[in-house]
């Protein structure tokens, strides 16, 4: 019986994975709190407590930096994905889905980034492992969505891409911010406030 070899990671890669790691983490929360924009690399630098010269050493810039946040909250989103009960029905799936983004976002978890700055989405788009992930995400998004129109659950009128992107649209809804900073509700009860808006819409019923 052959034994699979232990790789062995030396104490230096450890570490540079650690700093890595930290460094994303506070540009999830800056990115998050802030937005892409009015998010600087010396604050970065600042909260991760190491100089703008070290941070360059692991991300050449800001549009890189913003890449390998959105890369970690989508490998999250895959994982979650992957952990769904496989009896939900597809209605179940999604809200599911939605509900997790939100919850994400109302912790301060869910990074806040502009759809139109062309240089960060050239950096999105030539990064394999966010386009990978996009693409194994909405793929699943959008079988679900047309097997709950199939069923009559989700309107079949709608396109499923209209359909698709209203979902994403959750994770960056600035209802949920309104209703926080209104205090009238737990972050549990504005989730599924808005869930029901996304899902069972504005009609008395």
């Amino acid at each position: 019986m052959t034994r699979t070899p232990v790789i062995k990671v030396s104490f230096k890669a450890q570490m540079l994975q650690a700093r890595e790691d930290a460094i994303i983490e506070v540009v999830n929360h800056l990115l998050a709190e802030k937005g892409f924009e009015a998010m600087t690399v010396d604050e970065v630098a600042a909260q991760v407590g190491i100089a703008k010269a070290s941070l360059y050493k692991h991300f050449p810039s800001k549009e890189d930096l913003a890449a390998a946040a959105m890369v970690r909250v989508m490998r999250k989103a895959q994982a979650y994905l992957q952990g769904l009960p496989a009896e939900a029905t597809p209605l179940e799936q999604l809200r599911a889905v939605v509900r997790w983004t939100m919850e994400l976002k109302l912790a301060g978890g869910m990074p806040s980034l502009p759809s139109q700055n062309s240089s960060l989405r050239a950096t999105l788009i030539a990064n394999p492992d966010y386009m990978n992930g996009l693409i194994e995400v909405s793929d699943q998004l959008g079988a679900w969505i047309e097997e709950a129109q199939a069923q009559g659950r989700i309107n079949p009128a709608l396109p499923a891409i209209a359909v698709l992107y209203t979902l994403y649209a959750r994770a960056c809804d600035p209802v949920l911010e309104f209703l926080k900073m209104g205090g009238q509700h737990t972050d549990g009860e504005i989730v599924e406030l808005v869930l029901s808006t996304c899902f069972d819409g504005l009609n008395a019923r």
